[in-house]
């Protein structure tokens, strides 16, 4: 069990029991009542009264009041027995074509219920938690709005600014209601309702005694209400030299209306790129504009950084993976077609095409890997183009990801066709490669996905570091029982690589492969893959925290390079564990996970028990991205079910 997860994770749910004790009025159990002494009784049982004794004891009111059974906050049911997912436009189509003659913003803390602001959670130390947080201000959600006043109402415009709001970090839900006006039915007023998370959080990735060893943060994710992000971390470890290593990170979202973001950091406690070990400094500043929406004309970014890593472990030099390289990186795209066609939000398929250069310099290397071939040690550089189709409408559901609030998931498809020159170390090659999706929703509610990646590297017209990743991943409609919401996972996938010669071997380790096993010597040429998990949502919160037990099973033949079919590796593991989170703050999900491998190598053990506060169970819904290789190792950017 990892240590540092599990210290995490006991500060966490620490913080919020002491801070956010829930005792909702609208779902508090009734309190006990007093006895009635006007009639007094002849014999009492002695029993009975000490339960009574006990029943009235503080301790065990404030336990049962801690527990209350859920309501739902953005759930919507049909009879309350089915759940409906329903398309984003659907609320605005009877308005389409009305001029939106007002927009109002208005929002709500963190402390209120989604479907009944009137009513508000009592929570220990509301006041406190109040004065530390600061609701988002107006003008913060009007430079993330493209909708404008005096304009004509559009049911997938206006869905798609819903959407984007709702994907701000330090938002927990927005909706955008139309209000209609009996005096003037040809216009609208818009009310923009959003709800805020607790913003300010905090993590101890590590806390030991003897050697002295203390690793943590604290950051505010919407300063002020002004959609800053503030960090602030920590190392202090006795055996590290200097002892103490900072972290600082500042982020900005939508700055001035544009949709662009900025972010910066400095950091001396960084993962290195051999083993994540925090012995990096590391400094960057980044600027990202999305694709905001389908009919947005521009996006791109930049980004520079250096990285370098110091022994301040230490380490012998036979063990030390020394190096330092900077990066630097940009990117810029466009939607094709003409203004008519762009602002016409009824046609839904989009062509963009996008232009990235970038090149990670090294100016030293470890001496083990010296002029060989290895992904993340050798100097890269590209300059790639990209072409992609896409069209993307949108289902608004709950418990896929999350415990109950509104999710966005995709339907339609995303067909990207990368191409260009890529130099890694010596070797310059022309690149060509696809990444294709298609999003389905079933007649009984499940969501799918189609998934293909493809490349190949060319070199004097042979084709080197061939790869192929195809596969398939469902969710089952969501099952509803009084007490307890039901949903399956499958995932399937076929990794194949074809004359491997720059790019990194398939690994087992990995969310395309057996998730948490250990094992970085485990390499192949081929992989097949079966994942299987059972999510049961449980109705009942305990101080504010939501659970979600679950089973899951994981199968996966990996293929030695040089080897038959018949020569595969079965790999497999079988497990349980419990999800948790309060909806209201801004800590990602606590993760309880165990896992057991029949099969023993000698990096991985056989019964694993895995505490994880990383878990971030939202679906990146981005319509395009910079270009960039197939990577069959990592989904990095969460583009896949």
């Amino acid at each position: 069990m990892r240590k540092e997860f599990l210290i995490r994770s006991l500060v966490a749910i620490g913080f919020c029991w002491c801070c956010l004790t829930t005792r909702g009025q609208d779902t508090t159990l009734p309190r006990p009542q007093p006895k009635d002494t006007a009639a007094p009784r002849v014999q009492q049982d002695t029993s009975n009264r000490r339960f009574e004794k006990w029943k009235n004891n503080n301790i065990f009111q404030f336990f049962r009041n801690a527990l209350t059974k859920g309501r739902p906050d953005s759930v919507v049911y049909v009879n309350t027995l089915t759940h409906l997912n329903t398309k984003s436009e659907s609320p605005f189509k009877p308005y389409e074509g009305k001029i939106i003659r007002n927009i109002f913003i208005r929002g709500y803390g963190f402390e209120q219920t989604f479907t009944d602001t009137s009513k508000r959670l009592e929570y220990f130390g509301t006041k406190v938690l109040n004065q530390l947080h600061r609701k988002t201000r107006d003008w913060v959600i009007r430079d993330a709005l493209f909708i404008k006043e005096n304009t004509a109402v559009d049911a997938y415009k206006l869905a798609d600014n819903e959407r984007l709001i709702r994907s701000l970090n330090f938002i927990q839900d927005a909706r955008i209601v139309v209000s209609y006006q009996p005096d003037n039915p040809d216009t609208v007023d818009l009310v923009v309702v959003v709800k805020d998370l607790f913003s300010i959080g905090g993590a101890i990735g590590s806390l030991g005694y003897p050697p002295l060893s203390i690793r943590g943060n604290i950051s505010e994710s919407n300063f002020l209400g002004t959609g800053q992000r503030i960090l602030g971390g920590m190392n202090l470890e006795q055996n590290r030299s200097p002892a103490f290593g900072p972290q600082i990170l500042y982020s900005k979202t939508f700055i001035g209306h544009s949709f662009t973001n900025v972010t910066a950091s400095y950091t001396q406690i960084n993962g290195n790129i051999y083993d994540n070990t925090p012995d990096e400094t590391a400094w960057f500043v980044q600027l990202d504009r999305p694709l905001y929406a389908p009919q947005a004309h521009l996006a791109g970014g930049l980004r520079f950084g250096d990285f370098q890593n110091f022994n301040v472990y230490n380490k012998p030099d036979s063990i030390f993976y020394k190096y330092h390289y900077n990066t630097r990186d940009g990117w810029i795209g466009w939607n094709l077609g003409s203004n008519r066609f762009l602002s016409n939000t009824a046609v839904r398929d989009r062509k963009f095409i996008a232009f990235r250069y970038f090149k990670n310099d090294f100016d030293s290397v470890p001496g083990k890997i010296g002029n060989t071939f290895n992904f993340r040690f050798n100097n890269r550089e590209a300059a790639l183009t990209s072409f992609t189709f896409f069209r993307q409408d949108f289902y608004k559901t709950n418990y896929v990801y999350g415990f109950g609030t509104t999710e966005d998931l995709p339907i339609g498809y995303n067909i990207a066709l990368t191409s260009g020159w890529y130099r890694q170390l010596y070797l310059d090659r022309l690149y060509a490669g696809i990444d294709a999706n298609g999003f389905v929703i079933t007649k009984r509610g499940g969501f799918a996905q189609l998934f293909l990646r493809s490349g190949v590297f060319m070199y004097r017209g042979n084709g080197q570091d061939g790869s192929v990743l195809v596969g398939a991943s469902y969710y089952s409609p969501l099952f509803v029982f009084p007490n307890v919401k039901i949903r399956q996972y499958i995932n399937f996938s076929f990794t194949r690589q074809i004359k491997r010669m720059g790019i990194d071997p398939l690994t087992i380790n990995n969310v395309f492969g057996l998730r948490y096993f250990t094992g970085d010597s485990t390499f192949g040429v081929q992989r097949i893959t079966l994942h299987s998990e059972t999510t049961f949502w449980l109705n009942y919160k305990f101080l504010g925290f939501k659970f979600a037990p679950f089973a899951f099973g994981d199968l996966s033949f990996l293929t030695p390079e040089n080897d038959k079919l018949q020569k595969s590796a079965l790999y497999h593991g079988i497990g349980a564990g419990i999800r948790t989170r309060n909806e209201n703050l801004v800590f990602n999900t606590i993760e309880l996970r165990m896992v057991y491998f029949p099969r023993k190598t000698m990096q991985n053990t056989s019964f694993k028990i895995f505490i994880n506060t990383g878990i971030q169970f939202r679906y990146n819904s981005t319509y395009v991205r910079q270009p960039d290789v197939i990577f069959l190792n990592t989904d990095g950017l969460n583009s896949i079910y």
